[in-house]
């Protein structure tokens, strides 16, 4: 007796979008990890696995939303699942910055795990070299820009461990 809604996908289905599947979650790994290392290396709390994690995760909410809208136009909507991740996003970024007497910490943390599930959007949304070149453009943001920060800006304002971004 079928219910109309198949309990396992049916294996010529699944040949099909396995390897889209895996090269976007693939894909995903690569720029969550490249960023993640950057944050690891910082010794920073969202790093190497938490980064991948995410990027992994959005990448898999896209893709989902794409199988479902392909196989049922009337029943999916691939933006609405990628707007959801945003705003879940949001608040584990929120987790990550702390404020304690005056000084706010994690802000860099919490804008790297919202632009990581970005990425992950993009590569499940089947563009895994937009999302490599956004991973290099976040991964060039990090490390360039604070030596800059360090430079040329107030150091209490750097991510030296001691300022305010994170």
């Amino acid at each position: 007796m079928t219910t109309g809604i198949p309990t396992i996908e049916e294996w010529l289905k699944l040949q099909e979008v396995m390897v889209p599947f895996l090269v976007r979650c693939g894909a995903a790994a690569l720029c969550g990890g490249m960023i993640g290392l950057e944050r690891e290396i910082r010794r920073k709390p969202a790093g190497f696995r938490t980064n991948i994690l995410i990027c992994v995760g959005a990448a898999m909410y896209m893709t989902v939303g794409l199988l479902i809208f392909e196989d049922d136009r009337r029943m999916g909507d691939p933006t609405r699942i990628a707007a959801q991740v945003v705003t879940g996003i949001g608040f584990l970024g929120a987790g990550a910055i702390m404020q304690s007497q005056g000084r706010v910490s994690g802000l860099t943390s919490a804008a790297t795990i919202w632009v990581v599930a970005a990425i992950g959007i993009i590569a499940g949304a089947g563009y895994p070299i937009l999302a490599f070149v956004a991973a290099c453009m976040v991964v060039l943001t990090l490390v360039v820009l604070l030596k800059v920060e360090n430079r040329f800006l107030d150091p209490r304002y750097g991510d030296d461990g001691k300022g305010s971004d994170g």
